[in-house]
């Protein structure tokens, strides 16, 4: 196993004294924020929308057992940290695991609509969604079962591209196409609010090579690179479109290098064996922490 070489207690102090670090760095940047506009001191809620990614999937500190909310994800620590510096605010936190753009309209389970949490006293709402749109999970389980056909080669792209057009990025044109309704929708209920479209992290390594642990062939990494890449580059268009008070938190480049190929110790989104209080193919502690840093850039941005 990757890491194997390392103690537990060793990788767990090393995966401690890294999320310590990037927890400084967050309040630092609050503490030099020029204003405390996105989250004051009257109270305006803060609404945390999205998926699996940003409900902190699999950590501990399990809030939401339906939702697979926790403790530790990027929304939560964010209201931490305002919290630490004195700025009394509420917070709605209503992401849920396995969330589309359709949950944000329409219940998931026994869940109300996402968009049920947003009131014109909204002045701040972080959004992670369109992953599970483009079906990455299934993605995932599909280029590991057809890996077997051809190990060095590309069998899951091919797979994806077998009728002349590429299934995955017709996907993710869809996707845009729905996050745009969504933030069209969410500057309609909470016209005051500012707005962070918070991207997904490197899950496969930058440079397109794999490694033994993670189950695909050996020419799909680059592949899934740029499937994730093209879906953050439709987020960020989105967030762009929208002006002045709506902005793109990159997480991909704050992870680069602690994909899920690194070993466990460097690594902040799992493989699909994930560690204990971790979900495969998710940010653990530490990439959570970088989701949030990433995300305070842009909350506290001049």
């Amino acid at each position: 196993m990757i890491g194997s070489n390392s103690s537990p207690g060793r990788q767990s102090r090393t995966r401690r004294a890294a999320a310590g670090v990037l927890a400084a760095s967050a309040v630092v940047l609050t503490l030099s924020a020029p204003t405390a506009a996105a989250i004051s001191t009257d109270g305006p809620a803060y609404v945390a929308l999205g998926d699996s990614y940003a409900s902190g999937a699999g950590l501990a500190g399990v809030k939401d057992k339906e939702c697979d909310r926790t403790t530790g994800s990027y929304p939560g620590l964010i209201s931490r940290f305002a919290s630490m510096v004195g700025l009394k605010h509420t917070f709605d936190d209503v992401t849920c695991s396995g969330a589309t753009t359709n949950n944000y309209w329409n219940p998931k389970g026994g869940k109300a609509p996402q968009a049920d949490a947003l009131t014109p006293r909204t002045r701040l709402v972080t959004l992670t969604m369109g992953g599970n749109d483009v079906g990455f999970s299934s993605v995932l389980a599909t280029c590991a079962r057809v890996a077997a056909t051809d190990r060095d080669g590309t069998p899951c792209e091919q797979y994806s591209t077998a009728d002349g057009k590429d299934v995955l990025a017709d996907r993710v044109a869809t996707m845009e196409g729905r996050v745009h309704d969504v933030l069209a929708d969410i500057r309609r209920r909470s016209p005051h609010a500012k707005v962070i479209v918070v991207g997904y992290p490197a899950l496969f390594p930058d440079n397109g090579v794999g490694c033994a642990e993670v189950p695909f062939a050996k020419g799909d990494f680059a592949y899934l690179r740029d499937t994730t890449k093209h879906a953050n580059a439709a987020l960020r268009r989105q967030a762009t479109a929208e002006g002045a008070h709506t902005s793109y938190a990159d997480t991909y480049t704050a992870t680069v290098g602690h994909d899920m190929c690194r070993p466990r110790e460097e690594r902040w989104v799992e493989s699909l064996t994930p560690a204990a209080n971790t979900a495969a193919a998710h940010p653990n502690e530490s990439g959570q922490f970088a989701m949030a840093i990433a995300t305070l850039r842009q909350i506290y941005k001049p």
